[in-house]
């Protein structure tokens, strides 16, 4: 499989911030082995690029960069293994440099215009950011007139809102905070908890 299709047959993205590298390792340590597979380290973790070389040795993970928002962050995600790039922002410049690296584009997207900029730019995947500002009936009225196109929403999803979201058009989520909700112990059983109601809500969408 493609990065693309890894990321929709798992239904879920793992983001990973933390104060420190070791608790940033760990947290991803954790989530890889609660079965989460496709995790993006955000740029805003002390030690990124290290943790993210860990994960791309592994070929189980598929491994990506978060709070990308510069052309010279692409490169060095791209040296640290990274195979997609994530930015909070719709950056034309950073979507250009992610697909001349040959890996795959996911930009924070708002509106309809960012839409139409991140698509002459060449991006891959939108990322509704921050979803729970906007909510379901936001992306459901973007994906509208932008037919086929892969989207995830990112930023306060609760287990509770993963139907509306799928039902809205989302083809996976984005996941932070809440997977590590109680502290690190707790990832297992956050993981399994989204994932079952991702799955359901997909059964149901199906």
């Amino acid at each position: 499989m493609n990065v693309v299709e890894r990321l929709t047959v798992s239904g879920a993205l793992a983001i990973v911030r933390a104060a420190d590298q070791e608790t940033g390792q760990r947290i991803a340590d954790a989530i890889v082995s609660a079965g989460l597979t496709c995790i993006e380290i955000t740029l805003t973790n002390p030690g990124a690029l290290s943790i993210i070389e860990s994960l791309a040795n592994r070929s189980e993970v598929c491994v990506g960069v978060g709070t990308v928002i510069s052309v010279a962050d692409v490169a060095r995600a791209k040296n640290a293994g990274a195979k997609f790039v994530v930015s909070p922002n719709t950056d034309a410049d950073v979507i250009a440099a992610t697909k001349a690296a040959g890996l795959i584009s996911c930009p924070g997207i708002a509106t309809a215009t960012e839409v139409g900029v991140a698509l002459k730019a060449g991006a891959d995947v939108f990322k509704l950011f921050p979803a729970s500002t906007y909510g379901p009936t936001h992306l459901k009225a973007l994906r509208d007139p932008y037919p086929g196109r892969m989207w995830c929403p990112t930023g306060g999803l609760t287990i509770a809102s993963i139907p509306e979201w799928f039902s809205a058009g989302a083809n996976f989520v984005g996941l932070g905070g809440p997977l590590v909700k109680g502290g690190i112990d707790n990832v297992a059983t956050n993981v399994r908890e989204f994932m079952t109601a991702i799955n359901q809500a997909r059964e149901v969408r199906a």
